[in-house]
């Protein structure tokens, strides 16, 4: 049996029972410091081990610097290695001890050995321990005159980490000098990469406002050095390559002849197996022919083949790739892909992303000759198992419509689809229908006639009822059922969720009571009895509209719901061509893989939403961290807290019926719908002068819109009364927010003073303490904040939790309230915005 001291300890070199773990070793190593017995580098190798495992793991190794700096002498380079390790990460956090690494450091970079000198040196200009500057300059002059490649290739990156510790050190011993002259003579490749890499960040570093610099650039730039680099690219390796390639992209040929010349020299590394270097050349070829129209078309030619070729013999990863910059060129060029678009037909084995990528492709590329075989094609993929595969697919048979290419045989297949028994399929074909009545109305007849045949019952998707609603709206004529089936909908108006079909709703039964008035007089009013009512400010604001409209006079209302059209010619592109041209210019970078210019993804100021800043709050999307949180933040780790903004609220819920948000009446005007008929509606008149038009009696009438005197209003409920100084810790807050359900949902419009006042989220905090309601997080920058705050009541302990975005380009706020009790969310809700509605007043 172990002795009790023994047993406790553990058998693993990665978890030490405790402190005595790290002081047994640094007794070993002491110990072992000075000895040349044989067998000690073994013993050495095994503690060294020992010690970057605990680092490794967190555990703070750092008593046992000097023991590590005195074993390190030996000719053993892998104790070397784990020692420059070791140094390195402590010299960071504790530039006093690297003060003890520098003589043996500058004693390894004299080495015999080639890779001991480089390994040391590299440790050297890792330390970054500002007032140790002047110890890197013997030893990084020396290592750009070794004479082993090695120590050159670790001296040139040397000088770069030099300058972003100390630039003018760096300068004043002459450094960029010596890399340019190492760059147009050193015989090894390598070296001249990393002297092109230093030099280019150097520059970049030193401000493009500098005529110095301005002057380098240009030397960089100028025809000798770019064609000494030329003659020599097949020496260098893959990355050489592309970063030389990267700096020709950037030459300006005095001449049509120099840009020939370049691309002869560089004609064989389009067959290049490696997709990099064949994309950086590609870039080349078309940068330089920008200005030669037939030359640049003769481009997409020839880089064609190479391009396809990488798309069917790379990984998933690489077809992606380079599939979004062949969608990029596709775009600009179709007519010169458009016989090769058998390449972009989806396989069976392919991951989704790079199927959508493709159909976006056969959509670009169809035209008369091609437009039945992509089509056919395309069918077939509407049943495929991958549902949003077969919607897009779908959509993408539309678009193809929409290009006026071969239409008849397209809307055919459309037609065929409303007829396949997937709610999917359906759903998709009827947007599509939409958009095709829209630009040809000619083919009303054929596709009401499918349309009529499907049952609104069926349709669930808020994009696909809305079309087919649309769709009962404008052709109410010819669909015999069209009034009867919206008065349905109409019955049922409390169970759509979505506001977009509310909106949809509204104006198809205003078109549909033009045009067949007495089978829809009933249901226009139900439908603005129920519009007014709503919880919706937009469907409340159009159903208000529609009937101020019909007040004023109806054929004015006529032409303002239902004028006649035109045919849509072209449908809006969803990126202007600046921004196409802006990707263009970034090409063989991400830019062109997410499809927006580098500015969108690099600047602060042009991130999401709420990318929000470190300075405030530290609230991100999509981190998590398990941290202590700090009292006056909430570190981003639970989904629901961050909800942005492009996420729409498309589902009332359940727990929204018991406080559903009632729009605020126009003017003095009282809504008040009685249980009896859904039709009838009690309206005091909301005209704002005293003088009437008489019309509005009749239309009242017509629709069933009798004036009557409101009931009394019944007593209003006692204030909600808050409690200032209400009590509640971060932790606390995240568990209830993942608890509780959302109570309300809502968008409040901002007054102009207060958008004014809030240049930061500070300014809206204090303001809303002041009406006791607290803030526990706030993040983000102009014109996008978001805050989470909390109240309680005052005469118990029910509290209320608040996500609030404000957007102060569009003056919005929305809101989306949880609370312990649901019967109170109404009346806090009042308080909130009455609290937002005075910040910024005098």
């Amino acid at each position: 049996m172990a002795p009790p001291g023994q047993s406790q300890r553990s058998s693993s070199p990665s978890q030490p029972a405790g402190k005595g773990e790290v002081a047994d070793v640094k007794t070993q190593l002491r110990n072992l410091a000075g000895s040349r017995a044989p067998g000690v580098d073994d013993s050495k190798r095994e503690l060294f081990k020992k010690v970057i495992s605990y680092m490794t793991i967190g555990i703070d190794v750092s008593s046992v610097f000097g023991e590590m700096v005195m074993c390190s002498a030996t000719s053993d380079i892998v104790l070397k290695k784990m020692c420059y390790l070791y140094v390195g990460n402590y010299a960071k956090v504790n530039p006093d001890l690297a003060l003890l690494t520098i003589n043996f450091l500058q004693r390894d970079c004299k080495d015999e050995d080639p890779m001991i000198r480089g390994l040391a040196l590299r440790s050297l200009c890792s330390l970054r321990v500002t007032n140790l500057v002047e110890y890197l300059v013997g030893p990084l002059g020396a290592g750009l005159k070794d004479n082993n490649s090695y120590v050159r290739m670790i001296a040139v990156m040397g000088v770069l980490k030099l300058y972003h510790i100390s630039a003018s050190t760096c300068v004043d011993a002459d450094f960029p000098t010596t890399l340019k002259h190492l760059l147009l003579n050193d015989r090894e490749t390598q070296v001249v990469a990393n002297c092109l890499s230093a030099l280019q960040e150097i520059w970049s570093l030193g401000g493009s406002a500098s005529e110095e610099v301005s002057r380098e650039r240009e030397i960089l730039l100028s025809k000798p050095v770019i064609y000494y680099l030329l003659n020599r690219i097949r020496e260098f390796s893959e990355w050489a390559q592309c970063l030389v390639l990267e700096l020709v992209a950037k030459y300006v040929p005095a001449d049509p002849n120099e840009i020939f010349d370049v691309m002869n020299l560089l004609e064989d590394r389009l067959q290049h197996a490696n997709g990099a270097v064949v994309l950086a050349t590609t870039k080349v070829f078309l940068q330089l022919t920008l200005s030669m129209t037939d030359v640049h078309q003769q481009v997409y030619e020839r880089i064609k083949a190479p391009l396809l070729t990488l798309v069917s013999s790379g990984s998933p990863e690489q077809s992606y790739a380079v599939l979004s910059h062949l969608h990029l060129l596709v775009m600009r060029a179709p007519f010169i892909f458009s016989s090769d678009y058998k390449h972009f037909y989806c396989q069976y084995n392919e991951p989704s992303y790079v199927k959508r990528l493709k159909l976006e492709m056969l959509t670009a590329v169809a035209n008369e000759s091609n437009t039945y075989e992509i089509v056919t094609e395309l069918c077939e993929y509407a049943a495929n198992v991958d549902i949003p595969i077969a919607r897009e697919s779908i959509r993408a048979v539309g678009k193809i419509a929409l290009q006026q290419y071969d239409v008849n045989a397209i809307v055919d297949r459309l037609l065929q689809f409303l007829e396949m028994e997937k709610d999917y399929v359906t759903a998709e074909a009827l947007v599509l229908v939409k958009d095709l009545l829209r630009k040809y109305p000619q083919w009303s007849q054929d596709c009401i006639a499918v349309v009529g045949n499907i049952s609104s019952k069926n349709v669930q998707e808020p994009k696909a009822k809305a079309a087919l609603i649309w769709m009962l709206g404008e052709y109410s004529q010819e669909m015999h059922d069209a009034p009867y089936i919206l008065e349905g909908l109409i019955e049922n108006w409390e169970d759509e969720h979505s506001a977009e079909v509310r909106l949809h709703l509204l104006t198809a039964v205003m078109k549909c009571f033009f045009k067949r008035p007495p089978e829809t007089q009933k249901s226009l009013g139900a439908a603005l009895a129920a519009g007014l009512a709503d919880f919706h400010q937009d469907v409340h604001d159009r159903a208000l509209f529609y009937y101020r409209l019909l007040q004023y006079k109806i054929s004015v209302a006529e032409q303002v719901v239902n004028p006649p059209k035109q045919a849509v010619s072209v449908f809006a592109d969803t990126q202007s061509s600046e921004i196409k041209d802006r990707i263009f210019d970034e090409f063989n970078s991400l830019s062109v893989v997410y499809q927006k210019p580098s500015y969108m993804f690099t600047y602060k100021e042009h991130r999401g939403p709420f990318e929000f800043s470190d300075e405030i709050g530290n609230v991100s999307i999509g981190t998590e961290s398990a941290d202590t949180v700090d009292p006056n933040r909430v570190e981003a780790n639970d989904k629901d807290l961050l909800l942005s903004t492009s996420e729409k609220e498309e589902t009332r819920g359940l727990n929204n019926s018991s406080s559903a948000y009632s729009a605020p009446s126009y003017d003095a005007s009282s809504v008040s719908v009685p249980t009896s008929q859904l039709s009838g509606l009690v309206i005091s008149n909301p005209s704002v002068s005293g003088n009437a038009p008489q019309s509005s009696f009749a239309i009242d009438d017509l629709l069933g819109l009798g004036l009557a005197v409101a009931p009394a209003p019944a007593p209003s409920p006692p204030p909600l009364k808050l409690n200032p100084k209400a009590v509640l810790d971060p932790t606390s807050f995240q568990q209830k927010w993942r608890q509780l359900p959302i109570s309300l949902s809502q968008e409040y419009s901002m007054n102009p003073q207060g958008v004014a006042a809030l240049t930061t989220p500070q300014a809206l905090l204090r303001h809303m303490q002041g009406q006791a309601i607290h803030c526990i997080a706030s993040g983000g920058q102009s014109p996008n904040f978001k805050f989470f705050f909390f109240a309680q009541k005052a005469e118990d302990s029910s509290t209320f939790l608040v996500e609030c975005v404000v957007n102060t380009s569009s003056a919005k706020a929305q809101i989306k309230i949880k609370a312990d009790d649901q019967s109170a969310t109404r009346p806090f809700s009042s308080v909130f915005q009455s609290a937002l509605s005075k910040f910024g007043m005098p």
